[in-house]
This record gives C-alpha cells, sequence and structure tokens, in this order.
C-alpha cells in the first residue's frame, strides 16, 4: 500500500480551492475526500457521527493534506443553512460541493410506511437540495463553483428500495434543473451515479442480504464490482477544469450494467478480460477497506485488482 493517495490527476489540481464533500465520514465520501485533499483542496467534511468526521480529519492531515468537519443533519434546513454559514465564514468561500450523503435500506414497496418513505427522500432528494440550495446562496453566486451530486443505479428501477430509486431519480431532475438556472452564476451541476461498487456501505444491509451482495458482480458486463477510487475520480474529473464544457448531465460508473437484458446468459467477464489494462480496477485509494461483507473467505469483489492510472 502507498503511503498516499495515488489520484490520476496531476498533483495541485486544486490546490487553493475549498470542497465540502457531505457523507464524507465513509465509503465514497471519505475515499473522495481523500483524493481532493491529495490534490491540495482544503476539505470540509459534513456528516451526523462526529467520530467519523474527525476520524478522516485525521487520517488526511496525517497524509499532508487539510480538513475541518462539521456535523450536520442535512435533512435539517435550519441546520443546513448554519453549517453552510460556518464553513463560507471559516474558509471564505466553496468552491465544490461534492453532495454524497445518502441511504436508505431494503424492503418492498407494499412494506414501506409514510414515515420511512419521507426519511429516505429527505436525505436522498431535500437533504442534497438544501446544501446545494445554501451552497449556491451563500457562496457560489457571487464566485461560481462546481456541484456534483452523487445518485445510484437506478436505471430499469431499484426493486426492493423503490423509496430511494424515486429520490434518486428526483436528484438527476433538480442537476438538470439547477444546471440550467445556476449557470448564469458560473456554477456547473452535474451528477455521478455509481453502480455496484465495494464501499462499506454495504456493511450496513443485514447479514441476510450477504449472499446476493456478494453474486452481483454476476450481473455485470465487467465482471466485478466498481471501488470507491474509481468512483472518486469520476467526480473529481467532474470538478476539474477538464469538464469546464459539462453540465446537467450524469456520470455513469457501473461497468455497463443497465445495459443486461434477459437472454444474454452470463455477463461476467472471464478472468483473462478482467486482467486487460482497460478494464483492471483502479486502486487509487491507500486506506481502502474491503466491506465485511466479502470477508471470511467469501469471493473479492475486486479480482485481479491493478496498480492504477
Amino acid at each position: 500500500m502507498s503511503e498516499t493517495y495515488r489520484s490520476a490527476f496531476r498533483d495541485g489540481l486544486f490546490a487553493g480551492r475549498v470542497a465540502m464533500v457531505t457523507g464524507g465520514g465513509s465509503g465514497i465520501g471519505r475515499c473522495t475526500a481523500h483524493e481532493l485533499a491529495r490534490l491540495g483542496a482544503m476539505v470540509v467534511l459534513v456528516g451526523r457521527n462526529p467520530d467519523k468526521l474527525q476520524a478522516t480529519a485525521v487520517e488526511i492531515a496525517e497524509d499532508g493534506g487539510r480538513a475541518s468537519f462539521h456535523v450536520c443533519d442535512i435533512r435539517h434546513e435550519e441546520g443546513v443553512k448554519a453549517m453552510v454559514a460556518d464553513a463560507v465564514r471559516a474558509h471564505g468561500r466553496i468552491d465544490a460541493l461534492i453532495n454524497n450523503a445518502g441511504g436508505q435500506y431494503m424492503t418492498p414497496l407494499e412494506n414501506i410506511s409514510a414515515k420511512g418513505w419521507q426519511a429516505v427522500i429527505d436525505t436522498n432528494l431535500t437533504g442534497g437540495f438544501l446544501v446545494a440550495r445554501e451552497c449556491y446562496l451563500q457562496s457560489m453566486a457571487a464566485h461560481g463553483g462546481s456541484v456534483v451530486n452523487i445518485v445510484a443505479d437506478f436505471w430499469g428501477s431499484m426493486p426492493g428500495m423503490g423509496h430511494s430509486g424515486a429520490a434518486r431519480a428526483g436528484m438527476v431532475s433538480f442537476t438538470e434543473t439547477a444546471a440550467m438556472e445556476w449557470a448564469k452564476s458560473g456554477v456547473r451541476v452535474n451528477a455521478v451515479a455509481p453502480g455496484y461498487i465495494a464501499s462499506s456501505g454495504m456493511d450496513h444491509y443485514p447479514a441476510e442480504a450477504g449472499p446476493m451482495l456478494r453474486e452481483m458482480r454476476q450481473t455485470v458486463p465487467l465482471g466485478r464490482f466498481g471501488n470507491e477510487a474509481e468512483t472518486s475520480a469520476a467526480i473529481v474529473f467532474l470538478l476539474s477544469p477538464a469538464a469546464s464544457f459539462i453540465s446537467g448531465t450524469v456520470l455513469r460508473v457501473d461497468g455497463a450494467r443497465p445495459q443486461v437484458r434477459m437472454g444474454w446468459g452470463q455477463v461476467a467477464a472471464p478472468d483473462e478480460v478482467q486482467q486487460r489494462d482497460a478494464v483492471k480496477p483502479f486502486d487509487g485509494f491507500h486506506r481502502y477497506v474491503t466491506p465485511k461483507v466479502f470477508a471470511g473467505g467469501h469471493p473479492s469483489p475486486l479480482p485481479h485488482a491493478g496498480e492504477g492510472a
């Protein structure tokens, strides 16, 4: 394992920039925060768990980066307003927002209560809207910036998580609308849609979901799960100057999984395909931890992990 994040992007790319990452204490948010810090950004971690946020901030400092953290439940409007105000007061502005915080639970539609439905909508849609709106009003309207909303692979629906699918689809619509309305201020708004990513979020599902989770890679044409660094790389690209004419779009990171149709048989790529450079896992994150669901002798989610680009 290397001692620092091995990004595919050039050193100093975000020097002098301030990037806010919601859900920054774990999973994709933690990984993205590490990469942005490695590239020179001052990272503002946001989440509900102060211990996780502080742990990530300490990791970033140990690796030579800079990070602060703010405890906030993004579902509460007044709290979001105050959190963004604190961040702007501390750092002067917010140049980038990664709207990553989210969550859901597995259950069929007929068993979802109104309270459960609303909780997922509030977390995955309303909360993201509130943070983006406040970053725009309190900083980006005057200085410009870039927003990346993290959604999900909801193409073809999300059976078993219909509340999350509805929220993620709504966030894509919000992304397109915000890209149009905020362009006048020099603000770009895009989304990244992770597919099956071997992230710590998998550890929140019940134990009985383990066998299903371990088999999901068999439905991916590239024959494996993606990893956190591959998702972070997509986010960083959309924040970078290379994407300066990209706004209102969704970048899928899913190994072509939504293209799978009945009748195509086994879609998982054979081992020799997975070893080819174009589809090897990108092992950029030096602090990545394999989800517990794959521990204990279970098949690795990332076969034939390569050395990255």
